[in-house]
């Protein structure tokens, strides 16, 4: 049978990682996972508690854009938060920050459209933008960016749109209030969609992130309940839109979803009031923040720039290898911790990276890290 050509998209690295690490677990040896941007903590004990409340009646099809009352939610949330006066009729709830990305790219853009990503970033930017016809352009950033764009790409790289991310996925660099303005406005200036991608807002240390809707009315904002909420097997996030996208995304919404699944919207409402419980989980990543910082440099794994948000750790690795890729096998082999090659993140240059993430409890951060530097003294011998 005929096969499309929008189907041609890289493999998710990641997901191979974690079918490797699969079979090592079925043959019977203990892995850590540091592979995935997984929070080890499930969602939120009080949520689901009055989630089996619901259950009692019939749960159907809500409205394309979301349950009203959880819409209203998360403008609340908008002002507790960021101190942003927001319409809940701009939130539109969606199947994970995934449908999100779905909606924004068609609501914004027409095929062969030229959107900018900073690399290293999440990969699926990248393949969800070529499936639906349109060409992501990569724009390398460094460290003396903390892995950020410039608002000079936007014009240089003649971009029709331009993905950020604050925290980002895979360094957990953020941007600050100021770079997010002149992004925005190289965007406007240019005629160019801004996304800002904010789905690791919550997870952060010392500084909190700025949302782009402080800056700019003129962005889609993406977001979901996956990470600081702990809620990823639930699959349901949000999108903030202008006011004159609203029934365009609704439209697209109606015919490619219908709806976000009901259950889970029910969910997220009920998790957005478990504050206790979430900055518990906030915590433990804290820790195990400080423990990855200390225990890659002790292991002599000390590229990288200390995250400010998120629950990663990239890390150049380029005096150990050349193809990160066999450089993550052989750990997974010989030390039984699992890593994401940077390949996944940065097709170009991602040969020399590797991503750790901290998601997982401190008992196993604390055991992984022993065993990458048991794995790294050996291969220095």
């Amino acid at each position: 049978m005929r096969r499309s050509d929008r189907g041609n998209v890289d493999p998710f690295i990641v997901m191979d990682v974690m079918e490797a690490a699969r079979q090592a677990e079925a043959a019977g040896r203990h892995i850590i996972h540091m592979e995935v941007g997984q929070p080890g903590t499930g969602a939120p004990e009080a949520a689901k508690a009055r989630l089996i409340d619901d259950l009692a009646d019939p749960l159907g099809y809500t409205v394309a854009l979301g349950l009203p009352e959880l819409k209203e939610r998360i403008a609340k949330h908008y002002a507790e938060w960021y101190g942003v006066t927001l319409d809940p009729a701009r939130v539109v709830i969606t199947s994970g920050a995934s449908g999100a990305f779905l909606l924004a790219f068609s609501a914004l853009f027409d095929n062969d459209a030229r959107v900018g990503l900073g690399t290293p970033c999440y990969p699926s930017y990248r393949q969800i933008l070529r499936a639906v016809g349109l060409t992501p352009i990569d724009i390398p950033t460094t460290f003396a960016q903390r892995f950020q764009p410039a608002p000079a790409d936007v014009a240089a790289h003649d971009l029709d749109g331009l993905i950020v991310a604050s925290p980002a996925n895979p360094t957990g660099t953020m941007l600050d209030r100021d770079g997010l303005a002149d992004l925005a406005a190289a965007c406007a200036a240019q005629g160019a969609a801004f996304i800002s991608d904010e789905i690791y807002h919550g997870i952060d240390y010392d500084v909190a992130p700025v949302s782009a809707l402080q800056v700019t009315d003129d962005v889609y904002v993406v977001n979901s309940f996956s990470k600081y909420f702990s809620m990823t097997g639930w699959r349901v996030g949000w999108m903030i839109v202008p006011e004159d996208h609203i029934r365009q995304v609704e439209r697209l919404a109606q015919n490619m979803f219908i709806c976000a699944p009901h259950a889970a919207q029910r969910l997220a409402l009920h998790a957005m009031d478990c504050t206790d419980e979430l900055e518990a989980n906030k915590a433990v990543y804290r820790a195990n923040r400080a423990l990855m910082i200390e225990g890659l440099q002790a292991a002599g794994l000390t590229r990288f720039a200390p995250p400010d948000g998120a629950f990663y750790v990239y890390v150049d690795v380029s005096e150990y290898t050349d193809d990160a890729l066999a450089f993550a096998d052989e750990i997974l082999e010989k030390a039984g911790v699992a890593v994401t090659p940077g390949l996944d993140f940065d097709a170009a240059r991602g040969h020399h990276w590797l991503r750790f993430s901290y998601a997982r409890s401190t008992a196993d951060i604390t055991e992984g890290l022993d065993r990458l530097a048991r794995f790294m003294q050996g291969r220095r011998a």
